[in-house]
């Protein structure tokens, strides 16, 4: 059976901000197992300064991620897209266990199959430490803060 992850490309506006919605959604999970099923088996990353290849290498990645970066949360915004790729910026929070939080800053680049599965993502990313009083995010975003027209701030 092919997997289907819809929307699919080619994507208009409608359905490109939909796909990244999901995307955050199931980030915000923090689940590894349930991310790795948006991209295909054999997916290619490059995350900061490494390079994964396929779902089992994505949960291993996520786990891990998630073990040091606590009480995670994201919000992604869609920079632009063409075809079967989009351009994407995010922001998520996060503390170490000491309790330093940080805010890091994203760009991303995504390549979909024809069954809307993600095939390549490229991350850039940098951190910023802020204070806990400096934190925006304090879970998923909110039905009203859904759609077009609810960018994330620059700083």
């Amino acid at each position: 059976m092919t997997e289907h992850r819809p929307p699919v490309p080619p994507f208009d506006l409608d359905s490109a901000i939909q796909k990244v919605q999901a995307a955050e959604d199931a980030w915000n999970t923090r689940d590894p197992h349930h991310v790795s099923l948006a991209y295909t088996p054999d997916s290619v990353w490059r995350n900061r300064d490494r390079f994964l290849t396929g779902r089992a290498a994505i949960v291993e990645f996520l786990t891990a991620k998630w073990e040091r970066e606590l009480d995670y949360v994201l919000r992604k915004s869609l920079w632009g897209f063409r075809g079967n790729r989009m351009a994407v910026r995010f922001q998520y929070e996060w503390h170490d266990a000491a309790g330093q939080w940080f805010r890091s800053y994203g760009n991303e680049l995504w390549e979909f199959d024809d069954s809307g599965l993600m095939r390549r993502r490229e991350a850039s990313i940098n951190d910023v430490t802020i204070t806990e009083a400096d934190r925006r995010y304090f879970g998923p975003r909110p039905q009203s803060e859904r759609g077009p027209g609810h960018d994330i701030p620059l700083q």
